[in-house]
């Protein structure tokens, strides 16, 4: 099986790729759990739900191209994408907006299983300032840019209402954080440099109610 000769980081991966890269990873450790110790692209196109000539090119950026009749070596492709997410390091986390959202994503231990480390509870809500929440204790929005240098905080997640959700951003990278996840049902700007994934439960219902209803016209005219 070829493996990657050179790093991956010399051949630019398109963002698209990158998107499905945590696909990918999520396949392959159904895969490993299983004990199998080689996939085909086809098998793994299926599961990511891709082609897969798709899956193919993505693996090609990072210098893995299998070997024909046997496919990918699991344990390698798996390490190999670890690292190029970052899976191989521990990432300081912080949860601003202790809702029940907050309180979900703080109690999801996955991710922990995944390097991702919550280190930091905020809210605004006086009330909730000291109660402990999966042995972490909120601590106030007036000091999440102290919180965020002494805990060495890399990402913020935003779980706060959608007004509060650009001063929070603001505040973030204001801290020296350059990553962002955003919960709230708002568009958020930041500068050059700063990294924003949001996550719109909403609109992906949405995309899925257009799917159902057209499902539905085509049942009604067959």
């Amino acid at each position: 099986m070829q493996r990657a000769g050179t790093s991956s980081n010399a051949r630019k991966i398109p963002g698209a790729a990158v998107a499905r890269l945590p696909i990918y990873y999520r396949a392959l450790v159904e895969i490993t759990d299983d004990g199998v110790e080689t996939v085909s692209s086809e098998r793994l196109a299926t599961m990511a739900g891709v082609n897969a000539a798709q899956v193919r090119k993505d693996l090609s950026y990072l210098g893995s191209y299998g070997t024909r009749g046997v496919g990918y070596e699991v344990a390698f492709l798996l390490d190999r994408i670890s690292r190029e997410l970052g899976l191989t390091h521990d990432w300081p986390v912080a949860i601003v907006g202790v809702g029940n959202l907050g309180h979900a994503l703080a109690n999801y231990a996955g991710l922990t299983d995944r390097g991702f480390r919550v280190l930091a509870l905020v809210d605004a809500d006086p009330a909730k300032v000291g109660m402990r929440v999966n042995d972490l204790a909120v601590g106030a929005l007036a000091d999440l840019g102290e919180i965020v240098r002494t805990r060495g905080i890399t990402i913020g997640i935003i779980a706060t209402p959608a007004s509060a959700a650009q001063d929070v951003a603001d505040e973030l990278v204001a801290a020296g954080v350059q990553s962002i996840l955003n919960f709230a049902p708002a568009v958020i700007a930041v500068p050059d440099g700063v990294s924003v994934r949001k996550v719109d439960l909403a609109t992906e219902l949405q995309i899925l109610s257009f799917y159902q209803s057209h499902r539905r016209i085509k049942e009604r005219i067959a």
